[in-house]
């Protein structure tokens, strides 16, 4: 079944370059620019087959999800993590812009030695970057030890795309994996659920948000807060906010998992994502932020897997019909993010009655 598992993964990683920008060159090959074509062709002008490519691989992976975790205590979970990340360190981050907005910002400072706070892309307009960029307009909006972080494999990459491509890739699947691997220290269950989740998988590992570095510092705070060793996870917990701040709250779990403290920092949270949603955009990978909580409220969290899927849904709009600067598209999106939302709360209403009348 696992054979089957990183089969399904190395077709969705090639399937993530259907929406590969078609200026992108990572090499120069022949090869390589058949391949872009195809893809292209697939991605942009045989959406209805692209879309429904995209629901049918996040419904297998959510199968697989679900196998992997009746099979926990089976699993070699650290051994799989390694397969995943060695899968997708050659996917496309297709539904979103931010990774190539990471590696410029470290470049500014790396082969510029500008600052990134008060520069931008647009500032280096012979970048041959800038072909394939988007939000070249804006400076550098995140924390500063995201930044700093990013500037290691930044000089690794020595200015060269690919290098930076794999090298970034590397960066955050090492995240990924640190996440998983202070899991199984806390609890193999917890460590299954994050390692094979489709939502941590595709926006995490795919997509590349800075988002998993500040899960895999928090997550290893609480394992050090767990351990009794609290300036270092106090530490960790400041490190994880200042790669994006909305993970901030962290700072105040107590080390008591049934401290009403904890609830304070799981409702902070949740205000800040409904902030975010009203007053900006309702972006998928901000919730992959909950994900630093699960050793404190694993049955909450993972009882929103129906939403978690949602949340990777509401990308249909965008995939289906490729423009998010129409108002029906970010509305549909809304929807679908709305829709599993009500569904994923009726389940578990419905779930928890049942339980509670047959133990009655």
């Amino acid at each position: 079944m696992i054979y089957w598992y990183f089969v399904i993964l190395t077709l969705f990683s090639i399937y993530s370059y259907a929406l590969v920008d078609p200026n992108f060159t990572l090499v120069n090959s022949p090869i390589w620019d058949f391949f872009r074509n195809q893809m292209v062709i697939l991605g942009y002008y045989q959406r209805d087959l692209s879309s429904f490519i995209y629901i049918a691989f996040v419904l297998i992976l959510f199968y697989f999800h679900f196998y992997f975790l009746k099979r926990g205590k089976l699993l070699n979970i650290f051994k799989i993590s390694f397969g995943i990340v060695l899968i997708l360190l050659i996917s496309y981050p297709f539904l979103s812009h931010d990774f190539f907005n990471y590696m410029f910002d470290a470049k500014i400072f790396t082969l510029y030695g500008q600052n990134p706070y008060l520069h931008k892309a647009l500032d280096y307009p012979a970048d041959t970057w800038l072909r394939f960029m988007h939000w070249t307009h804006r400076t550098y909006p995140y924390g500063p030890v995201f930044l700093i972080l990013s500037f290691i494999p930044s000089f690794l990459a020595f200015g060269k795309l690919i290098l930076n491509f794999i090298f970034f890739k590397a960066f955050f699947a090492f995240f990924y994996v640190a996440s998983v691997y202070f899991l199984s220290k806390i609890n193999k269950n917890y460590a299954v659920f994050f390692a094979t989740n489709p939502f941590i998988i595709i926006e995490g590992l795919i997509n590349s948000h800075n988002d998993i570095v500040a899960i895999g510092l928090g997550i290893a705070g609480i394992y050090f807060l767990f351990n009794k060793q609290k300036l270092l996870s106090r530490i960790l917990f400041l490190l994880s906010g200042g790669v994006k701040y909305i993970s901030a709250p962290i700072v105040f779990l107590s080390r008591n998992v049934k401290s009403k403290w904890n609830l304070v920092v799981f409702a902070a949270l949740i205000l800040l994502f409904l902030y975010l949603s009203f007053f900006g955009e309702i972006q998928p990978w901000y919730f992959l932020n909950i994900l630093i909580l699960l050793p404190f409220f694993p049955k909450i969290i993972q009882s929103f897997n129906i939403f978690f899927a949602g949340l990777l849904f509401s990308y249909y709009p965008f995939i289906a019909y490729g423009d998010w600067g129409v108002a029906k598209n970010i509305e549909l999106k809304h929807w679908i993010i709305l829709t599993f939302f009500v569904i994923n709360l009726s389940y578990l209403f419905v779930y928890n009655f049942s339980n509670a009348k047959k133990t009655s």
